[in-house]
């Protein structure tokens, strides 16, 4: 057996097995404010429910092991103690993690990543309204855990108001597991679906994605393409190349002269096998 002594090893090294070891997690998908205003989006796996009497959610944004610096969502809290907890289903997951690209300050995720803003009851934050279910919360206390890299910020929240969609609710009024689908973190590049077990996704581009906002009105609207087919779109650096395009074209000639739902329905074939430049190409092919 693997012992292992965490001062001993480095911190990036611990904090992977430590993610790889704890899981599946559930996955705060965390809508706050800056003090100007701007809307931030952001998903963390250190979470879960702590109490129901007042309820109690926590989650702790980590400082990165990377560089030592703090998350947007941690500032904001810091300043103005609201928080928008939203859980994540699969049929958002690719959304999800497509708004965890490290954006400059003042990007919006929502829009970034294709989501609804929609405005809360009880505090300023949006909800996700893509979300099954949304918490709006008031910020009780942040306790933090260290001031060194990978160090913790736990922000205990109470829920002041829960809004659940009815569609993921059973003849009794009970979230119905399997119609909520949620899914949960794991180490790596792995999630797993509640109801299905493990699956991959590739991380965020280390450079920026393009976001959903970037892609072409007509693709946006599809009537084929889902959410999780934009987010993939959209975690491109950039658009092929018409040359790279036109070889492509070359290469594939039946994909040329396409009606749009026939171009369409090709990309969604190519995202499932993971193939995102082909989908790309297949798209802008005129």
């Amino acid at each position: 057996m693997l012992t292992i002594t965490p001062h001993e090893i480095s911190t990036g090294k611990l904090h992977s097995y430590l993610l790889g070891a704890i899981a599946p997690r559930p996955i705060a998908f965390a809508s706050t404010i800056d003090e100007e205003g701007n809307p931030n989006l952001s998903p963390f796996s250190f979470f879960n429910v702590f109490g129901s009497n007042p309820p109690t959610l926590i989650f702790s944004p980590a400082r990165r092991v990377r560089g030592n610096t703090t998350k947007h969502t941690l500032d904001n809290v810091m300043i103005n103690k609201e928080v928008v907890i939203n859980v994540v289903n699969y049929d958002i997951v690719q959304q999800m993690s497509l708004s965890s690209t490290e954006y400059p300050k003042g990007v919006n995720e929502f829009v970034k990543a294709g989501f609804t803003m929609l405005k809360s009851e009880e505090i300023k934050p949006f909800r996700v309204a893509e979300s099954p279910v949304q918490f709006e919360c008031k910020v009780k206390e942040v306790i933090i855990t260290g001031d060194e890299g990978g160090a913790g910020n736990l922000i205990i929240c109470e829920v002041v108001k829960m809004h659940i969609s009815e569609s993921v609710l059973d003849e009794n009024g009970e979230i119905d597991q399997y119609k909520i689908d949620l899914v949960a973190r794991a180490g790596g590049n792995f999630y797993s679906r509640a109801r299905d077990g493990f699956f991959e996704i590739p991380k965020p581009l280390s450079s920026l994605g393009i976001g959903i906002d970037q892609i072409p009105l007509a693709i946006r609207n599809s009537e084929i393409l889902s959410g999780n087919d934009l987010g993939m779109l959209g975690n491109v650096s950039e658009l092929p190349s018409k040359e790279t395009v036109d070889n492509f074209g070359k290469e594939h000639p039946q994909f040329i002269g396409l009606e749009t739902i026939k171009k369409h329905i090709f990309a969604k074939e190519f995202l499932k096998n993971n193939q995102i430049e082909s989908a790309w190409n297949v798209l802008l092919l005129n």
